[in-house]
């Protein structure tokens, strides 16, 4: 694999009050991992919270856009301007309502699938051929409106399968990282159970 730096993602949305919704599992992620490898978010540049440093022993550069969701394209086209990333060196992790809790997809390519913040990444980006870590989230119950739902927090029930499922997911970015986006995808594709908790 190449040593060109690369840019990691995780989409949500800005605030102390957002910080647990199930929307800002992107986010998560990216905590997840600076925490593992001892990246600090220490400055802000492009309208996104950066963190850079190495990830298993690749250059990368880790952001979370400061914008609201639907206007994540504004920080995620910048940086990759402005740090001269490679499209395939780009990964986009962000929630996915059609994925039950516990699933995580790396594509290689892809639309939006309705989701607001890839949509403006893709806008902004002029192409849809860059990665992307689908994190599922759930279907909301029963009539309950999905802008609503994607705005709550996990359960305390739902805590022990969503913090297997980003151990699994930073497993599977450092894969992407050293190994490329094939094998993230045949590794780190599936879904985990909560009946194995």
């Amino acid at each position: 694999m190449t040593d060109e730096k690369a840019l990691l993602v995780g989409l949500g949305n800005p605030g102390r009050e957002y910080r647990a919704h199930r929307h800002n599992i992107g986010f998560m992620l990216a905590d997840r991992l600076a925490g593992e490898y001892g990246l600090t978010f220490g400055r802000v540049q492009h309208n996104a919270l950066l963190a850079a440093g190495e990830i298993a022993g690749r250059p990368v550069v880790m952001a979370k856009p400061q914008t609201w969701m639907n206007l994540s394209g504004q920080a995620v086209g910048r940086l990759v301007r402005f740090f001269q990333i490679p499209l395939d060196r780009l990964l986009v992790a962000y929630d996915d309502l059609d994925l039950p809790l516990g699933t995580m997809r790396f594509r290689e390519e892809g639309g939006a699938g309705g989701h607001k913040g890839m949509r403006s990444i893709i806008g902004q980006l002029g192409t849809q051929s860059f990665a992307r870590l689908r994190l599922g989230i759930g279907r909301p119950p029963g009539q309950m409106d999905p802008a609503e739902y994607v705005l709550r927090p996990f359960r305390t029930s739902e805590q022990p399968l969503l913090e297997e499922m980003l151990e699994e997911s930073a497993a599977g970015v450092c894969t992407w990282l050293t190994e490329g986006i094939s094998l993230a995808m045949s590794r780190h594709n599936r879904t985990l159970s909560a009946e194995a908790q």
